[in-house]
């Protein structure tokens, strides 16, 4: 089964330069953790995340301590919340964004999802334009299909 076939087309993306307070009321308002950055001519320049929100309120030795606990500071983190009206999409985003083309194959998709820890990935074109998104549950749901199970 290829990308294409089932790949989210209807793509909803968010431009570098808009907040990140609205970029993270859209990721509420979808239900979705992560949309692609794409700039005027419809290059995409990277993906803003809700892992990208907190990494930039959480303290930033979070990921030296790891799993260690440490002291809550509720100030702070609120301080660093309200910002978000005032920081640009593109200073948080991640700009080393993993794709994929319409005909790759959706098992080396999941391939890479799973070794690169992603959970979607955008889809180009042959003249590297974003055409869609993919995700892991685009491709278990494909999976599902094919085994005969409704995936409504």
């Amino acid at each position: 089964m290829k990308v294409k076939e089932v790949m989210t087309k209807e793509l909803i993306s968010i431009k570098p330069n808009g907040s990140a307070k609205d970029a993270l009321d859209l990721l509420f308002k979808m239900h979705i953790s992560g949309l692609p950055v794409i700039d005027e001519e419809g290059k995409l320049v990277g993906m803003f995340t809700e892992k990208d929100v907190l990494t930039y309120i959480l303290p930033s030795y979070i990921d030296k301590v790891g799993r260690f606990v440490y002291d809550e500071n509720p100030k702070s983190i609120k301080k660093k919340f309200l910002e978000l009206g005032n920081i640009r999409v593109s200073q948080l985003m991640r700009r080393d964004v993993i794709t994929t083309a319409e005909d790759a194959s959706c098992c080396e998709v999941a391939r890479i999802m799973l070794t690169q820890n992603v959970r979607r990935i955008p889809v180009l074109n042959k003249e590297k334009k974003v055409v869609g998104i993919i995700t892991r549950e685009d491709i278990i749901k494909s999976y599902a299909k094919e085994a005969g199970w409704g995936t409504d």
